[in-house]
């Protein structure tokens, strides 16, 4: 299968079809869920998706290290090609090593100021211009309106669309405990519309069901045709 094939056949169309074309440049949006549960892959997808189109992603994690995470991308790729018989795969994965940046947070040890201090001067003054921006690990139980805010101005000035993974609590044993009625994660009520997507991962049995809880003013549109794949952690459709 050639790299074109590849992508438009890809469950990535069905995801940005279900929240009207996919985050626009200077949108946010979270991937929820409780921990464990493939918020990383999915988000490792979504940016492989991009990179497999020639765009440049920056990841950045606050809970894992840089080498971690590549090894996050490397399985993935790997199963990728494995199913779908990549052409050239060793030049594809080489390209895709030029337009991917990793960066390692720690929330006690940088400012949120600091963090886009750090990802401007790799984006303007080292020249990477980035397209898209991939947040994993960031605990929103840090987050405020403020934050969230610069990051949103942030990313409409540099023309950046933004994914944040959101890990939620368990609570009492009951996962529904910590959402809104809307099925918003409550560490996000308080800035819920300066987001602009929100989907929520949710195990069923057998596999991951993909839930968009928020797109743009519409709450809880109608459900994404995906799943994750629990042993592979591959988007599905």
């Amino acid at each position: 299968m050639i790299i074109s094939e590849l992508v438009q056949r890809s469950p990535m169309r069905v995801f940005e079809k279900s929240i009207h074309g996919g985050l626009k440049a200077g949108e946010i949006g979270v991937i929820a869920s409780t921990s464990g549960v493939g918020k990383t892959s999915v988000l490792v997808q979504i940016a492989l998706d991009k990179l497999l189109q020639e765009k440049k992603v920056i990841h950045v994690s606050f809970t894992q290290h840089t080498g971690y995470v590549l090894t996050w991308y490397e399985d993935i790729f790997d199963e990728f090609i494995r199913k779908k018989n990549l052409e050239n795969a060793r030049d594809v994965k080489n390209e895709i090593v030029k337009n991917r940046v990793l960066m390692n947070f720690s929330q006690d040890g940088v400012s949120g100021d600091q963090v886009l201090r750090s990802l401007r001067a790799m984006i303007v003054e080292g020249g990477f211009k980035a397209e898209y921006l991939i947040i994993d690990g960031f605990d929103f139980s840090r987050m405020d309106r403020e934050l969230i805010s610069k990051v949103k101005g942030f990313a409409g000035e540099l023309g950046l669309e933004v994914w944040y993974s959101c890990t939620v609590p368990s609570g009492n044993g009951k996962t529904g405990d910590q959402y809104t009625k809307q099925n918003i994660p409550l560490l996000l009520k308080d800035f819920a519309d300066l987001v602009d997507s929100v989907v929520v991962l949710e195990p069923k049995g057998d596999h991951i069901e993909f839930s968009v809880s928020k797109d743009r003013d519409t709450y809880n549109p109608p459900a994404m045709a995906l799943k994750l794949d629990p042993k592979t952690l591959l988007i599905q459709s």
